[in-house]
């Protein structure tokens, strides 16, 4: 219980609030068109419905974020903190997920066509619905996550259904 009061203060008063909190001025800057936003805090950020191809999110914290009904293509997200991030129909042509963490991310009907998931973690994210025809996926990444029967995967691959 020692432990978990301490870790729990070292939290509160080590760690400077602005490291937790989201960063208005590098939100309204990729919500007003920046080409690149590497390894900028846009946790919790709302970006649905947004038009934003060919972005540079390397890095980037997008943990939470809302990117439901976006158009992402051709974007960059290598290394980017996207779980628990709300993806739901969004359109991600070509982006390039390499590394980055997906986990319990959904997305319910995203578009994911010819994506690059290398060395990504999918553990709990949601693909039902989802299109990642002609994406780079592995077999044991996909075991990660679940999809359901209208889940579109490349040739060959599977996906768990979700319970």
């Amino acid at each position: 219980m020692k432990n978990v009061s301490l870790a729990f203060l070292f939290v509160i008063f080590l760690v400077p609030a602005s490291a937790m909190a989201q960063n208005a001025t590098q939100i309204d800057a990729v919500r007003n068109g920046a080409k690149s936003c590497v390894k900028c805090n846009l946790f919790q950020a709302e970006l649905s419905y947004l038009n934003l191809p060919n972005r540079n999110f390397s890095g980037a914290r997008l943990r939470q974020a809302d990117l439901s009904l976006s158009t992402m293509n051709h974007s960059r997200f290598s290394h980017a903190n996207l779980s628990v991030a709300n993806l739901f129909g969004a359109r991600f042509t070509r982006a390039n997920f390499n590394a980055a963490n997906l986990r319990r991310a959904s997305m319910v009907g995203t578009y994911l066509g010819y994506a690059d998931f290398t060395g990504a973690d999918l553990h709990g994210a949601c693909l039902s619905g989802a299109n990642l025809t002609g994406a780079v996926i592995k077999q044991s990444q996909l075991d990660t996550a679940c999809g359901d029967a209208s889940t579109i995967l490349p040739a060959g691959l599977t996906i768990p259904v979700c319970q």
